[in-house]
């Protein structure tokens, strides 16, 4: 978050400010009594600012203080809760410029009551560690809230997008976008691409890509679908085209070494997907099918078959425009994997709306298997085994009413599998449903779509007769206990 200078700065301009407070001096008098002006002071207080040393032995005599413990780095027992945690790297763990807080401002903050505060970040900090929160999982929370804040349409993004399609016209034909992109990394970047496989590279088979920076080389696996080696390839054009260089070098970030990873990252891939979709196009299709009275699973298939793109790709590439350009930007977006085991987990959430249900659970619990998420999933997956999946993907919708309080949703979903690996995942749209969002989306008053109660896991669900429960409803059961428990205890204060 800020560097050994910067340290020093903030570290001194926080003892001044101590000390004047300590004295019941203002910044105006500690101006008169040293010849410096309040701004300077001001400046100085923030840490944006270091006196040379005659002023420094100005302050001194004004806050009686000396000279050698000001510019000394130690400090009271009040402000070192603050210099701990700046002198960690938990505070660089936290991209706090990316939500417009400059570093000097938070301590500032802290300063005020430091103990609290640095207890309040420590205690955030070992919650994390109890769910075995990792580094990256911490960035991505941090990115999915960036997210949220622009309503994940970032319209610096769109215009790169647009002005690359100018630079680098793409194909008619939607077979040629490899040789395309392929292209434009070669001769526009210098950057050549290579394949490899079992053979190759058996260490790297569970991987989409990797990049080697010192070569200018990006190796591809030659098992991804046709759908998924574009978009890495749109991805790659992505870094280059934007100047990212602070990137991961493959294809899943196995360990992020800082935020700016994460967010380059993402940034790539969002160009990537308006790239392969533009928002010119989609807008008028999607107008097209928001107005429709019914769903229609076929419509929205048909409408992912006219593009190069993954499910997964296709639907967050929606929510850009549902969000950014249709207003409705109260959606949440989620992947639920469908492991070989049959487990099921949500690999990727992010939430527009305040709501947060469904969403992902650290601890060990099993989703509802009502929703549409997992039904489309068991679906799939029976298909497969059957040996009558065609290959495309599955697309249901439902309405869903949470039986815990009520709370209902429009979601839709595509399943499909998900190379390299054998495990299915469904994408997953929800809109939280309202009257304007009834007058906006016509098909969700469709009464050929069922309408499901659902839990949010089995073990928080109160439905009695669910027939495909995975597990006893033990948490919600504790819950009811305690809510027992503190009645009975009520109605023995209340008759005494």
């Amino acid at each position: 978050m800020a560097s050994d200078r910067e340290k020093v700065r903030l570290i001194f301009g926080l003892k001044i400010k101590q000390l004047r407070n300590e004295l019941g001096l203002s910044t105006y008098d500690l101006a008169d009594q040293t010849g410096l002006s309040p701004s300077y002071l001001n400046e100085i207080e923030k840490g944006k600012k270091y006196p040379k040393a005659e002023k420094v032995f100005a302050l001194a005599k004004a806050l009686n203080s000396t000279y050698d413990a000001l510019v000394s780095l130690q400090v009271s027992k009040s402000l070192e809760p603050v210099v701990d945690l700046l002198n960690s790297n938990k505070l660089n763990e936290l991209p706090l410029e990316l939500f417009g807080i400059e570093p000097s401002y938070f301590l500032e903050v802290m300063a005020s009551a430091p103990a609290k505060l640095s207890a309040f970040i420590n205690t955030l900090i070992e919650i994390g560690r109890n769910y075995d929160l990792s580094v990256e999982q911490f960035y991505f929370s941090v990115l999915r809230t960036y997210q949220a804040m622009h309503n994940n349409y970032f319209e610096e993004l769109e215009q790169q997008a647009d002005k690359f399609l100018v630079d680098f016209p793409p194909p008619d034909s939607a077979d040629r976008y490899v040789t395309w992109l392929t292209g434009v990394l070669k001769e526009g970047y210098g950057c050549t691409v290579e394949y490899y496989d079992e053979t190759t590279q058996p260490g790297l088979l569970s991987l989409r890509s990797v990049y080697l920076p010192e070569k200018n080389q990006f190796l591809l696996n030659r098992s991804l679908s046709v759908e998924q080696q574009v978009f890495t390839l749109a991805r790659e054009v992505g870094y280059h085209r934007l100047e990212l260089t602070i990137r991961p070098l493959e294809s899943s970030v196995l360990t992020a070494r800082s935020f700016d990873e994460v967010l380059h990252n993402f940034q790539a891939s969002y160009f990537a997907r308006a790239l392969l979709i533009p928002r010119q196009r989609l807008h008028y299709e999607l107008d097209l099918l928001l107005q429709q009275p019914r769903w229609d699973n076929d419509r929205m298939l048909s409408l992912l078959a006219r593009y190069t793109a993954t499910p997964e790709m296709f639907l967050l590439r929606v929510t850009n425009l549902l969000a950014g350009q249709f207003g409705l930007n109260d959606l949440f977006f989620i992947r639920v994997n469908q492991l070989t085991n049959g487990r099921f987990t949500i690999a990727k959430e992010l939430h527009l709306s305040k709501l947060h249900t469904p969403h992902g659970i650290a601890r060990d619990e099993h989703y509802c298997r009502r929703q549409v998420s997992v039904t489309i999933l068991n679906e799939l997956r029976q298909l497969q085994e059957a040996g009558q999946w065609d290959g495309k993907p599955v697309c249901r919708a439902q309405r869903i009413s949470f039986a815990t309080n009520g709370t209902t949703y429009f979601v839709f979903s595509i399943a499909r599998s998900s190379p390299p690996t054998s495990d299915n995942s469904s994408i997953n749209i929800g809109f939280p449903i309202s009257e304007t969002l009834l007058g906006r989306l016509p098909f969700i008053n469709d009464p050929s779509m069922p309408t499901v109660p659902v839990g949010e896991t089995c073990e928080r669900c109160p439905i009695t007769d669910c027939t495909v429960r995975a597990a006893p409803p033990v948490v919600l059961a504790r819950q009811q206990r305690t809510k027992d428990i503190q009645s009975t205890i009520e109605q023995l204060r209340s008759a005494l």
